[in-house]
C-alpha cells in the first residue's frame, strides 16, 4: 500500500480556517509497543476527537497532509475498541468490497482484521487489492494490541518504489506504461488457503448448486496511476508480493492470482526480481512474529475516494499517467 518516505505522528492540532495553517506534526519513529500508552496518559474523550478531525475535514485539512506524505501517523487517541467511529470522522465513503481474496470479517461498521493468515505466512508489501479493478484509495490501520516484541507491519512508498524502478529498470516500466497488467484471479467455494476469501465473500452473492467448483476472471489493471492530490505516477502492484509468493512455495496461496502484461504474454522474472529487491531496500519496518496469533490485533478500514483508484463504476477506474523521462 502507499505510505510516505517518512511518519509523520499527529500529536495536536493547531489550526486557524486557511487550508495551509499548520498542523503539529513529529517526525519521530514510533514503536509499536507504545501504542497502549494511552491507556495510561490523560487524553480527551472520543467524541472530542472525532469532533476535531471533522472541523479539520470541513476544508479538507488532512486529506491535504494525506495527499503530501502519503500516510499520517495518529497516537494517542482514546480508542479502547473497534475504530470505527474515528475512521468514518473522515467523511470517506465506505470501500465496496468486489473481488477480495482475503478473508476478513466484519467486527464493527466498516473495520475488519487486517489479515485472518497465520503468524508464519509472509504478508509482503503490496496495495491494498490490487489484484482486482476496485481498490480502496484510503485505507487505516489500527494497532489495538500491540506485540511485546517483534510484528511490526511493514511499508514502503509506492511513489518511491515507482521512482527507483524508472531509474533502475525503465524498460520494464515502458512496457508497464504501454501494456498494463492482467490479473487472473481463481475464486472457489471453499477457502484456498487459511486466511483467504471463499467465492461468496468476495462479490456477495449466492451461488447453487450444482456450480462447478469455482470461477477464474482476468481483470485489466492499469499499472502507473496518477497518486490523489498531486497526479505524481505511482507504482500500485502486487507483482513484488506474487513473485516472493511462488518463491517461498506458499502451496495454494500462489495459484490463487497470476498477473500479466496486459498483452497476456509473462512478466520476465529478473523485472520482478528487482522489484522485490527495491522493495526490500525501501520498506519501513517487518520484524519476526515472535509470539502468539492472539498477541497482536491490528484492525482495517477501507474508504473509496473519487479518483485513483476511484469508486466501483462502469467506465475506468483509474487515469493512467504516463511515465515520461524527466
Amino acid at each position: 500500500m502507499a505510505a510516505s518516505l517518512t511518519w509523520h505522528v499527529v500529536g495536536a492540532h493547531q489550526t486557524s480556517n486557511h487550508v495551509d495553517s499548520p498542523i503539529v506534526f513529529d517526525n519521530s519513529m514510533i514503536d509499536p509497543r507504545q501504542t497502549n500508552d494511552f491507556l495510561a496518559s490523560p487524553i480527551p474523550a472520543l467524541n472530542a476527537v472525532v469532533h476535531t478531525v471533522k472541523s479539520l475535514q470541513i476544508h479538507g485539512i488532512l486529506t491535504k497532509k494525506l495527499a503530501i506524505h502519503g500516510a499520517l501517523l495518529f497516537r494517542d487517541l482514546p480508542i479502547h475498541g473497534a475504530f470505527s467511529q474515528f475512521a468514518h470522522a473522515f467523511g470517506y465513503k465506505p470501500h465496496q468490497i468486489i473481488g477480495i481474496v482475503v478473508d476478513r470479517p466484519l467486527l464493527a461498521l466498516n473495520v475488519a482484521p487486517a489479515n485472518e493468515s497465520p503468524k508464519e505466512v509472509l504478508i509482503y508489501n503490496q496495495n491494498e487489492s490490487s489484484q482486482v479493478p476496485h481498490a480502496p484509495e484510503y485505507v487505516f490501520f489500527y494497532s489495538h494490541k500491540a506485540l511485546s516484541k517483534g510484528g511490526e507491519t511493514p511499508i514502503s512508498s509506492s511513489l518511491e518504489l515507482f521512482h527507483r524502478a524508472k531509474k533502475e529498470i525503465p524498460e520494464f516500466i515502458q512496457e508497464l506504461t504501454d501494456k498494463g497488467i492482467l490479473s487472473r484471479v481463481t475464486y472457489k467455494f471453499d477457502k484456498q488457503y487459511t486466511g483467504g476469501s471463499t467465492l461468496q465473500q468476495a462479490f456477495g452473492k449466492e451461488f447453487l448448486e450444482g456450480d462447478n467448483d469455482g470461477v477464474m476472471l482476468t481483470h485489466r489493471l492499469p499499472a502507473i496511476p496518477g497518486q490523489p492530490g498531486t497526479g505524481l505516477p505511482t507504482l500500485f502492484t502486487g507483482l513484488a508480493a506474487y513473485w516472493k509468493n511462488s518463491q517461498e512455495g506458499n502451496g495454494a496461496r500462489k495459484e490463487v492470482t497470476k498477473q500479466l502484461y496486459g498483452d497476456g504474454t509473462p512478466i520476465p522474472d529478473k523485472y520482478l526480481e528487482h522489484l522485490a529487491k527495491i522493495t526490500d531496500a525501501i520498506r519501513h519496518g517487518r520484524q519476526p512474529w515472535e509470539v502468539e496469533q492472539s498477541d497482536r490485533v491490528v484492525l482495517a478500514s477501507l474508504f473509496d475516494g473519487d479518483s485513483v483508484p476511484g469508486a466501483y463504476g462502469d467506465g475506468d477506474w483509474v487515469q493512467v499517467v504516463q511515465a515520461v523521462d524527466d
